[in-house]
């Protein structure tokens, strides 16, 4: 195995080209962190799928904070206004 490493059975085989994550990969199994690269991929893949997990969940419940929100909505319009005013002062005040 040069740059690829192989997952899994027959049916589930898949062909990874680990590129500079290859000697990351290695020092783990070698550390006995774990036993092949297919664990140490498919931790990665357990942690990438908890992040994503975590960070959906932190989405949806911000969305639901701001449709519960009784406070009326701004119009985006307004917002933008409000924002190239304040961006204007800014640069105004920071010119000498």
């Amino acid at each position: 195995m040069n740059t690829e490493t192989h997952m899994g059975t027959a049916q589930n085989t898949v062909n990874v080209d680990l590129g500079p994550f290859r000697e990351a990969v290695e020092k783990r199994v070698k550390a006995g962190s774990y036993s092949s690269q297919d664990e140490v991929i498919q931790a990665g893949l357990q942690a990438l799928e908890r992040e994503e997990s975590g960070l959906n969940e932190w989405l949806i419940q911000q969305a639901e904070e701001s449709l519960a929100d009784p406070e009326p909505s701004i119009p985006a319009a307004q917002v933008f206004r409000e924002l190239r005013a304040i961006h204007r002062e800014a640069t105004r005040q920071s010119t000498p």
